[in-house]
């Protein structure tokens, strides 16, 4: 894991992220990308360090100036800060789309792991469709680990693999795997029994077990949770074993389907008070 993107609003939480970010980058030998978008007025804006067309509106015109002044210095105190020295910080700025930006960014530099703040869904923004977190929950090409709030430590021990045993995770397995190594963790594979859809333990015991060897895994645990949800139970189970993270797939549904089948692993990361690692497959 070489590049590493910490999208930042300056808010509390997105500082967080960066910390966390920066003890991964430590111990995995990478550099960050911290990235801030400043919110275009116009159709048109792309990047600051090129050529960017706003309005005729002069008053326009210098309000998204001094916005981008203040932010680049705001973006510069962050990078300089000497709490992030022990790893490489880059700063990017641009003018545009929040979520398209990220977008941008993640192919450009070719990221290996998104790191962001969430503040969590209160019952107003679970009316709304689409904050930036999902989006990129949803749509990014590489893991995204969620921050609700600073770990204590980020020393990943104990982790939460939510996992559908299915031959599409294949990647994001060895992706947990490759945690593990890092941070010499215990994997506990588990699968949420729910009255709408629910296996006796023995079958998903022995397919957790034919999982986790294919994995060649050494150091884990098989566990199956009831619950009325799927997102509960994950968000519980973690609670109960007092995980360090939480990582598990998602099948990135847009559009109509995405309306009507929801997307667990965003409501987990709305939910859950643990860091939360995400990774689209396809299916």
């Amino acid at each position: 894991m070489k590049k590493i993107l910490v999208p930042t609003d300056f808010s509390k939480i997105s500082v967080s992220a960066l910390e966390v970010a920066v003890e991964i980058a430590k111990k995995a030998n990478s550099e960050i990308t911290l990235l801030h978008v400043v919110e275009a007025i116009t159709e048109g804006s792309y990047s600051v360090t090129g050529e960017w067309r706003t309005s005729e509106n002069w008053e326009d015109k210098l309000f998204t100036i001094k916005l981008l002044e203040k932010s680049k210095a705001q973006l510069e105190k962050l990078v300089l800060d000497p709490r992030f020295s022990a790893v490489k910080v880059n700063g990017e700025l641009r003018l545009g789309n929040a979520f398209h930006g990220m977008r941008t960014i993640i192919t450009e530099q070719k990221v290996d792991l998104v790191v962001m703040g969430t503040s969590g869904k209160t019952k107003l923004e679970e009316m709304v469709i689409g904050s930036n977190t999902e989006r990129v929950v949803r749509h990014a090409k590489c893991p995204v680990l969620s921050i609700h709030k600073k770990p204590s430590k980020v020393n990943f021990k104990n982790i939460v693999y939510a996992t559908a045993m299915h031959k599409d995770e294949e990647i994001f397995s060895r992706m947990i795997k490759k945690t593990q190594e890092l941070y010499n963790s215990k994997i506990h594979l588990v699968r949420i029994n729910t009255p709408g859809d629910f296996q006796r333990d023995y079958v998903v015991k022995n397919y957790m077990e034919k999982f986790a060897k294919k994995l060649g895994l050494k150091n884990y645990t098989t566990n199956i949770f009831n619950d009325l949800t799927e997102e509960d139970g994950i968000i519980y189970f973690a609670e109960s074993i007092d995980a360090d993270l939480i990582a598990m797939a998602t099948h990135g549904r847009t559009g109509f389907a995405h309306v009507m089948a929801g997307s667990i692993a965003e409501d987990v990361v709305g939910h859950a008070k643990r860091p939360v690692l995400t990774f689209v497959v396809k299916r």
